[in-house]
């Protein structure tokens, strides 16, 4: 690595981390410009053992020491500056210490991550960044194989969702369908029974579901509000629900991912 300290939030070579606040232009750039954004050390530490690449890091001064062994082996700039210019640049404060732009890997087809999977989540239109970051968390802390998403759902490698799963899309094996509800077939050509967790007249708990699965079982997650697509449903083999006390009639998609996958934790 080589250090660059940097002045002026308008220096062009920091078009990597100007203005990350804007989601809608985040969207846009990051998948177009084969990037994503890792932030803190610990993350950083992840996408790089995970075999990711970085292009750059934007560091404040007093992290130096923290992120150089992480980044000495690669021939990229550190830029450091002092908090206020760095507050300008992205437009909030770096409370982590680091920020590093960080090369996309390709992704795999549907067929080579569920391979060797026992247990995947599939997470439809959820558009939510948070949601989907704590979705990955879920898996991974639960032991979960694999995750699929839905054209439609929102990027896992947008810096809060790899910020809100600690870093763990980085590790837990995923990819986009390439078209849904049609990749509903792979999964079955894969031996998986799809369990779409939602609220219906014909559905069982979980508690049920859960005392005998099916060897592989794939968990299927929709959207705050509307929930899962009537074709995601009819796609399914099993509708499983949560059940709940005191007049509440679900738990937020996260928290019911976390739920759902500890009762189905293989042991």
């Amino acid at each position: 690595m080589h250090v660059e300290r940097i002045a002026d939030p308008a220096d062009p070579r920091l078009r990597d981390y100007r203005d990350l606040t804007d989601v809608v232009l985040r969207r846009l750039s990051e998948p177009a410009g084969g990037l994503y954004i890792a932030e803190s050390t610990k993350v950083l530490a992840r996408a790089l053992a995970a075999g990711h690449r970085p292009r750059s890091a934007l560091v404040l001064e007093q992290w130096v020491d923290d992120v150089a062994p992480l980044l000495e082996p690669y021939d990229v700039p550190v830029f450091v500056g002092e908090p206020g210019i760095l507050e300008s640049l992205i437009g909030f404060t770096l409370h982590r210490g680091v920020l590093a732009a960080m090369h996309r890997p390709p992704l795999p087809a549907a067929a080579e991550v569920l391979r060797d999977a026992r247990r995947v989540v599939v997470i439809e239109d959820v558009v939510d960044h948070t949601n989907v970051g704590a979705i990955f968390r879920s898996v991974a802390g639960l032991g979960a194989d694999a995750v699929l998403i839905t054209p439609r759902c929102a990027d896992p490698l947008y810096r809060r969702s790899v910020r809100v799963s600690m870093g763990t899309v980085l590790q837990v094996p995923w990819t986009r369908l390439d078209d849904w509800p049609l990749g509903a077939e792979q999964l079955h050509e894969a031996g998986f029974h799809i369990a779409a967790l939602a609220l219906a007249d014909d559905a069982v708990t979980l508690d049920e579901f859960a005392a005998d699965p099916p060897d592989r079982v794939a968990l299927l997650l929709g959207t705050e509000g509307d929930g899962l697509s009537r074709a995601a449903l009819a796609a399914a083999d099993s509708v499983v629900t949560i059940p709940m006390a005191h007049g509440v009639d679900s738990l937020n998609v996260a928290s019911a991912s976390a739920v759902a996958l500890f009762a189905l934790r293989t042991r």
